[in-house]
């Protein structure tokens, strides 16, 4: 027996029913399901990394010098720019990033489309640079960089 409270019925079964990534067509675990957040940040600070790293070169080569990698807004900058085009380049060619390859994710299309191309991959990216819209998920854990570009982050 159900009260006014409780609202319709019909609505009710259907949410019981619910996981992320069903109004999309993923299944609901394994493989090409969609990948919690805990994964998505160890990915995101794996590739961090190797962004600080790759800018770290450029004081054995002589392109700039300890303390300027070490203090500068310039080496931020440049950091960020590899993030951007280490992620941008590697969902366009492998369709993961090497975090997610780590963490066993990866971007998937969820508009039938066989892969993400360069100029999505590259939007997806710009919109993490901020942090805030990645933070906003909808039902399907989707941030607003995947719901603008049709992706979702799933497991391999």
């Amino acid at each position: 027996m159900g009260s006014w409270l409780s609202g319709p019925e019909s609505g009710r079964t259907e949410e019981s029913n619910y996981f992320p990534g069903k109004q999309l067509g993923l299944p609901e675990s394994g493989p090409g399901s969609i990948a919690r957040f805990g994964r998505r940040i160890g990915a995101l600070l794996i590739d961090w990394f190797i962004a600080v790293g790759l800018t770290g070169f450029a004081v054995p080569l002589g392109l700039m010098t300890h303390e300027q990698w070490q203090y500068s807004l310039d080496a931020r900058l440049i950091t960020l720019g590899i993030w951007v085009l280490l992620g941008t380049l590697s969902v366009r060619l492998f369709g993961f990033t090497p975090g997610q390859l780590a963490f066993g994710l990866r971007v998937a299309s969820v508009d039938q489309r066989e892969h993400v191309g360069l100029g999505r991959a590259l939007v997806r990216m710009l919109l993490i640079v901020p942090v805030i819209p990645a933070l906003f998920t909808d039902r399907d854990f989707r941030g607003y960089q995947d719901r603008f570009t049709n992706t979702a982050v799933v497991r391999r």
